[in-house]
């Protein structure tokens, strides 16, 4: 699916003022029903994140932590089954799961003797049946269960949505004969940042010549362009044995949302990115 600039502008400038619940996605698929579920769900997902790290200090200063976890007593206090916490993330503009964080560790550093630390944290918020207040847990639930952006069930979706695009590329380089080496494989060499997969002997998809792909299930804005340059592909540059080049539409005016693959080379100082929806059948053997 591709989206033009002045769209995507449209989209994001809808999302300012949602905050990052299910009903949310659902209003905001009744506003732009051309636009696939995923499309929307990972442009509402990146926007809600931007929004996040820029206001982020303001809810970890002891002061608003001392006020959310009181607000927080308060509520309970009135009503345990009421949704107190995740009322609470809304009411402030905060994403629910950190929210519960938050919360969980002021609650742990009054009823524990030493400090929670973050592991503990983390294991309490992917299963609240282990948190030791019932009412707590069940406001962590909530949270947890209603947070379309962060959270544990996030990060596991994601994390299933991104194997299952690489099996599915891994199958499809199968089913064409290429000759590859996976991640696991290129870090049995010692390489500690990997593309998904190195073709061993490149292939051409569109004029275009292919020596590595890498497989992205999310929506490419210009921002995460920006990060994936920086983070991963310029590290791929780097090596000898990577040292290709990226190719490109970028610059059209159109941004791409692809639940598919990014490919990629790299030469010299050019760095771009081009998208490709239909793989398997624009390859070709060089």
């Amino acid at each position: 699916m591709i989206l033009t600039k002045a769209q995507y502008d449209e989209i994001a400038q809808c999302l300012v003022s949602v905050p990052p619940t299910r009903q949310s996605l659902r209003k905001l698929k009744q506003r732009f029903p051309s636009q696939s579920q995923a499309t929307l769900l990972s442009i509402f997902s990146q926007e809600y994140q931007k929004h996040i790290k820029r206001t982020h200090a303001k809810h970890h200063t002891s002061e608003a932590i001392e006020s959310y976890y009181q607000r927080y007593l308060n509520g309970v206090g009135r009503n345990g089954a009421a949704p107190v916490l995740l009322e609470l993330a809304n009411e402030v503009d905060y994403a629910p799961s950190l929210m519960a964080r938050i919360i969980l560790e002021r609650f742990l550093q009054e009823h524990e003797e030493t400090p929670p630390s973050k592991s503990v944290i983390n294991s309490m918020l992917r299963d609240p049946s282990q948190i030791p207040d019932g009412v707590l847990a069940n406001q962590v639930y909530q949270c947890i269960v209603n947070d379309c952006c962060y959270g544990p069930l996030v990060d596991c979706i994601k994390h299933a949505i991104g194997h299952e695009h690489e099996v599915l590329l891994r199958d499809m380089l199968l089913e064409k004969n290429l000759s590859f080496l996976d991640e696991d494989q290129l870090r049995a060499k010692g390489y500690d940042k990997t593309p998904d997969f190195i073709l061993q002997v490149p292939v051409a998809v569109e004029g275009h010549i292919i020596h590595w792909i890498e497989s992205k299930a999310s929506f490419g804005d210009e921002c995460s362009h920006h990060a994936y340059l920086h983070d991963q592909f310029w590290s791929y540059w780097n090596r000898r044995d990577f040292q290709e080049k990226i190719n490109t539409n970028a610059g059209n005016g159109t941004l791409e949302h692809k639940l598919s693959t990014w490919l990629v080379e790299v030469r010299r100082n050019v760095v771009t990115v081009f998208f490709q929806d239909n793989l398997s059948s624009e390859m070709s053997c060089r």
